[in-house]
């Protein structure tokens, strides 16, 4: 064979694997793109609900969080926050963006807490045992007319649905009192402070509601809340307690928020909150109250709220009822008004075998000298709105005029 053979054959050798190479690097990339289609897939279609206490089921947990990001934040980041008047309980996956509060938790729970729920609704009966004379049949009987609405909304909204939601912020507004096995989720401006005193006097905490003041009562950190429990005490709490919540007509809880936070010196709610609201809605603001964030207007509060891109978080003083307590994934036991606050509250502690000493406490809790917020004050605040700004803060709380059968108002 002579060199110019030996060339040739070495060529056309050299042209063969490279056919060859090139042809298994487009098989595998596609063997690659199948495969990761397929994964995908999967991904899509995996269940996340939570199985029954006692079932075995595999957690599979990725070991990379890029730096800087925590595990939870990581979990959080494709969750999506529903605002508005749409359906909510398509697929809730509710946003834990961090929102400035002053109720703000210091520390997380851990990441083996953080799992997605699903919770059948069913109506459980109350147990009435405890309850003492007749003078509370028309209490009851009222009780079981809202726990039926309530359900009967939950079940049309969710007819064709599970529902699912991160477990530790679904109960991260849930106070526990193990003694007598309640559950209370807190509603700012609805009671909350009073009734955080009950429950620290059903725990052993103190003698008397009225020996608790104020800071101890919110800042004290006195009474445990349902995500500080490991999955198996919360998910026993929830099956197992006696679950309550007390709302409010929404818009007057909104202007009693703001009268509260706004029309009162406030070490937190003016630098934080005023001094954005200010800033950005208020033309030619001056000096002073770009520095101190105090005189916020209504109106200015509501162009706030209404903002889709909001110079400040959300708090919940003024967080809608749907979105703090979670009415249509967790099944409340009792559900009181606070515009019938003392019969209600009282009715309850009958239920679950309070001392009988122990009432509601009729006292207010700040600004005692104030005119509370009744529905003509409301309608003084609304005045300062236009028709348009009046409609639409009525829709921001549409589903929970809704879910609490509250008369929608003369907007």
């Amino acid at each position: 064979m002579n060199l110019r053979q030996v060339f040739v054959s070495l060529l056309m050798f050299g042209v063969a694997g490279l056919l060859l190479f090139m042809y298994l690097q487009a098989w595998i990339e596609g063997q690659h793109t199948a495969s990761g289609e397929k994964l995908q897939q999967q991904i899509t279609n995996q269940d996340f609900t939570l199985p029954p206490p006692g079932t075995q089921r595999k957690v599979v947990q990725s070991g990379h969080v890029p730096p800087g990001r925590s595990r939870q934040e990581m979990a959080i980041s494709g969750s999506r926050h529903w605002q508005g008047k749409a359906d909510p309980f398509g697929a809730v996956a509710v946003s834990l963006v961090s929102r400035l509060s002053d109720q703000q938790k210091i520390s997380e729970p851990p990441l083996s807490q953080f799992r997605e729920l699903y919770l059948p609704l069913t109506l459980r009966p109350l147990n009435k045992t405890l309850v003492k004379g007749d003078e509370w049949k028309d209490v009851g009987s009222t009780q079981e007319k809202r726990r039926s609405f309530l359900y009967e909304f939950c079940q049309k909204y969710n007819s064709r649905k599970k529902l699912r939601t991160h477990l530790v912020h679904m109960v991260s507004r849930i106070y526990v009192e193990d003694r007598h096995k309640v559950l209370y989720c807190e509603v700012p401006k609805a009671g909350c402070s009073n009734w955080k005193r009950v429950l620290m006097v059903l725990n052993g905490l103190a003698t008397s509601t009225r020996n608790i003041s104020h800071d101890d009562v919110h800042y004290g950190k006195h009474l445990r809340k349902l995500d500080s429990y490991d999955l198996k005490g919360i998910y026993t709490r929830l099956n197992t307690y006696t679950k309550t919540i007390f709302v409010r007509d929404p818009l007057e809880r909104l202007v009693s928020a703001f009268r509260d936070k706004f029309e009162h010196p406030n070490s937190y709610y003016h630098p934080v909150f005023g001094k954005a609201i200010i800033k950005k809605y208020r033309h030619n603001a001056d000096e002073e109250a770009l520095k101190t964030g105090s005189g916020v207007k209504f109106k200015e509060f509501i162009q706030y709220l209404l903002d889709s891109h909001r110079p400040v978080g959300m708090d919940i003083h003024w967080e809608q009822v749907s979105k703090l307590c979670y009415p249509c994934l967790i099944n409340y036991d009792f559900i009181g008004k606070f515009e019938t606050l003392e019969e209600d509250a009282n009715y309850f502690l009958q239920l679950v075998g309070a001392p009988a000493e122990l009432k509601f406490p009729k006292f207010k809790d700040r600004h005692s000298s104030d005119e509370r917020t009744s529905a003509e004050v409301v309608r003084q605040y609304l005045k300062e709105l236009s028709k348009e700004e009046r409609q639409l803060t009525y829709d921001f709380y549409y589903l929970d005029y809704l879910m609490f059968n509250y008369t929608s108002p003369i907007v």
